[in-house]
C-alpha cells in the first residue's frame, strides 16, 4: 500500500520498513536525549497506569523511556500526548495500548518520547479543559522540554487533536491527526503550527474530506506547515500504517515550538 502524500509518494517495502524502524528509532532516542548516552532502566521506566491528576479527570497510561530515570537531572525530554478513538472508551486503562504510540511504546522501551495516553470513559467525548490539566501536571512534575510537546490522536482522538490545537496552538510544537475531522472555521488558528493529517481514502466512518478540508483551509489562511497523507484502498484504520512509520516520529521531533522554517 503506497500512501499518497502532499510531499510526494512514500515507497517502502515491509521488510525495509522493519529494518528502518529499528535503525531510526534508535537514532530518535539518541536525538531525544540530546545525543548523550542513555543509562540502564530503572523501575520508573516503562508504561504504567496513573490515577487522575484531579477529581473527575481522566486516568492515563504514562510511558517513560528507560534512559530517563538515570539521565542528567537537568535533561529535558520530548512529550507526546495521544488521544485514542471511540473503540477504547470505558474503564480499562490498558485499552489505550491497543493502537498507536502506546502500542509502539509497549514493544520498545526506547520509544523516544515521554508518552501520556488518557482513557476516555464510555459514551464521553474529549474534554479539552481536563486535557489541559493533565498537560499542566506533566509539565510541573516530569522532565519535559516545553518546546517539544507533541499532540496526536486517532478517529475521535483525531477530532480532539484538531480541536485542542485550534484552541491552544501555542502549547504544541507539532500535531498529527489520524482519521480525524476538524472544523475548517478554526483553521486559521493553525496556520503557524506544523500539522500532519493522515487518512484512508476509503474511510466511510470519518470520510477523508475531513482531512482534505482542514488542509485546504489552513493553506487558504497562509499556512505553509501543513502536510496531508492519503492511504489508497484503506478504510478507517489509517492508524496502523501511520504509527508504524518512523517518518512520523522523525517529523514530529524535527519541530520545536516557535521554530522558524
Amino acid at each position: 500500500m503506497k500512501p499518497i502524500t502532499s510531499e510526494g509518494p512514500i515507497r517502502m517495502k515491509l521488510l525495509e520498513l522493519r529494518i528502518l524502524c529499528n535503525v531510526v528509532l534508535a537514532a530518535l532516542f539518541a536525538m531525544a536525549a540530546g545525543g548523550q548516552p542513555v543509562a540502564a532502566s530503572e523501575s520508573e521506566a516503562g508504561q504504567h497506569s496513573q490515577p487522575a491528576v484531579d477529581e473527575g479527570n481522566y486516568r492515563y497510561q504514562l510511558f517513560v523511556p528507560r534512559g530517563v530515570p538515570n539521565a542528567d537531572p537537568e535533561a529535558k525530554w520530548p512529550l507526546m500526548l495521544f488521544l485514542h478513538g471511540s473503540g477504547e472508551r470505558g474503564d480499562d486503562v490498558d485499552a489505550v495500548k491497543r493502537h498507536g504510540p502506546p502500542k509502539q511504546a509497549q514493544r520498545d522501551p526506547d520509544f523516544p518520547f515521554i508518552l501520556i495516553s488518557p482513557l476516555l470513559p464510555a459514551e464521553e467525548d474529549w474534554d479539552i479543559a481536563k486535557l489541559d490539566r493533565i498537560l499542566d501536571h506533566a509539565l510541573a512534575t516530569l522532565p519535559v522540554d516545553r518546546d517539544r510537546v507533541y499532540l496526536t490522536g486517532l478517529s475521535r482522538g483525531g477530532h480532539a487533536t484538531w480541536r485542542w490545537a485550534a484552541q491552544e496552538p501555542t502549547r504544541f510544537a507539532a500535531i498529527a491527526a489520524v482519521a480525524g475531522r476538524g472544523d475548517p472555521a478554526t483553521a486559521c488558528a493553525l496556520k503557524d503550527l506544523p500539522v500532519w493529517a493522515l487518512h484512508g481514502d476509503r474511510d466511510d466512518v470519518v470520510v477523508p474530506e475531513g482531512s482534505f478540508a482542514m488542509a485546504r483551509a489552513i493553506r487558504a489562511c497562509g499556512g505553509q506547515k501543513s502536510r496531508l497523507t492519503i492511504y489508497p484502498d484503506l478504510g478507517h484504520n489509517a492508524w496502523d500504517p501511520a504509527y508504524a512509520d518512523p517518518a512520523l516520529y522523525l517529523w514530529l521531533l524535527s519541530h520545536r515550538r516557535g521554530m522558524e522554517d
